[in-house]
């Protein structure tokens, strides 16, 4: 994982995330809407308190921002560092604070990490899973021998060190070793330019720009 910067929230956004998402809450719990329906049908009440309401019943608005995710994050999967592909990959909004236990993020784009649909399902409802857009450089590292994540060599806490651990163990990123060294083989070997390993594997190109393996020529 390297750090990502959240990115500012799309114009169309509330129309078509977040006051869709509050109006069916208000809705499943029997209250009255702070975004009056117009059109369709309303949800009916399936609990009394907004915390109660089953995860799985949360209307998907979300998907509706799967392109402005797609765009705005360079199509790079938060979690893994690897491009989605739209033909080979399957893109997804992941809740960052589960929506299991945090209804008021539900709908919120601060809450969303652009994630292919295996991590996500990896992640789930975890919580102690470090957030992409909170990790500093440098908390991941990748070994050239086995290309396997491991902790950085410059964390200096134990606590942090044991997070980031736990983060690779929990969403298997050394699942991954092989698509790794096969992206620094492609580049190594010319098949890939810096530019275009950058866009489609940016951890493996930062790695290698950090340990100085980078083909002679190549600036960052």
């Amino acid at each position: 994982m390297i750090p990502v910067v959240q990115a500012k929230k799309p114009k169309t956004f509330d129309d078509n995330v977040r006051k869709p998402g509050l109006r069916a809450i208000a809705e499943m719990v029997g209250k009255p809407s702070p975004y009056p329906r117009t059109a369709g049908k309303p949800f009916k009440p399936i609990a009394t308190r907004e915390k109660d309401i089953p995860a799985e019943n949360f209307p998907a608005y979300w998907t509706a921002a799967l392109d402005d995710l797609m765009s705005a994050y360079g199509e790079i999967c938060a979690y893994s560092c690897f491009r989605i592909h739209p033909v080979t990959g399957a893109r997804s909004a992941d809740h960052f604070a589960a929506k299991s236990r945090h209804w008021r993020a539900a709908y919120q784009w601060s809450n969303y990490r652009l994630c292919c649909s295996r991590l996500n399902s990896r992640k789930n409802d975890i919580s102690t899973v470090l957030d992409p857009f909170k990790i500093r450089a440098g908390w991941f590292e990748m070994e050239l021998l086995g290309f396997q994540i491991i902790p950085g060599s410059s964390i200096t806490s134990a606590d942090i060190e044991q997070q980031v651990q736990d983060t690779i163990t929990t969403l298997g990123l050394n699942d991954f070793c092989r698509d790794r060294e096969k992206d620094a083989e492609r580049y190594w070997n010319n098949g890939y330019s810096l530019q275009v390993l950058r866009e489609e594997s940016p951890f493996v190109a930062y790695e290698l720009w950090r340990q100085n393996r980078l083909k002679p020529g190549d600036i960052w």
